[in-house]
């Protein structure tokens, strides 16, 4: 198989890895949150970060249906850039997002591995599906 024709199958992939650590990581967030708080925490501070991390995952869960959307319509699916930009994002996200969850990592890191890993390829599948919906050009 050339590896033109193997970008889809492998976004596909690494984008529906990313989804099950996510979605893992929500189902299992109570250790992350309390590798968030001191060692003597108040209910009210479980909560605050308790609802961050709902947040965030819920934050990042949109991201996946803006993405999906745009790859299963056909809009991004034989873009070999927007491809490889997904491919690194998600692929890096999904092994940052398993040591965040077996290392339990600072929540705040997170956000970071968020931005990287499932903003930014969501940002360009917008702008890409701007462009071709809406300018009808093809980018990248």
């Amino acid at each position: 198989m050339p590896a033109v024709s193997s970008l889809i199958p492998s976004r596909f992939l690494t984008l529906i890895a990313h989804l099950v650590i996510v979605i893992t990581i929500f189902w299992s967030r109570e250790n992350n949150v309390l590798a968030c708080l001191p060692s003597s925490y108040s209910v009210e501070q479980y909560n605050s970060r308790d609802t961050e991390m709902i947040v965030a995952l819920s934050v990042t869960l949109g991201m996946f249906v803006i993405e999906l959307c745009g790859f299963f319509s056909g809009v991004s699916m034989f873009n070999n850039a927007q491809s490889l930009i997904s491919m690194g994002g998600h692929s890096s996200g999904t092994v940052a997002l398993l040591f965040f969850l077996f290392e339990q990592w600072d929540c705040t890191i997170y956000w970071w591995i968020f931005s990287f890993c499932s903003a930014l390829p969501a940002v360009i599948e917008v702008i890409l599906c701007a462009a071709v919906l809406g300018l009808k050009k093809k980018l990248l």
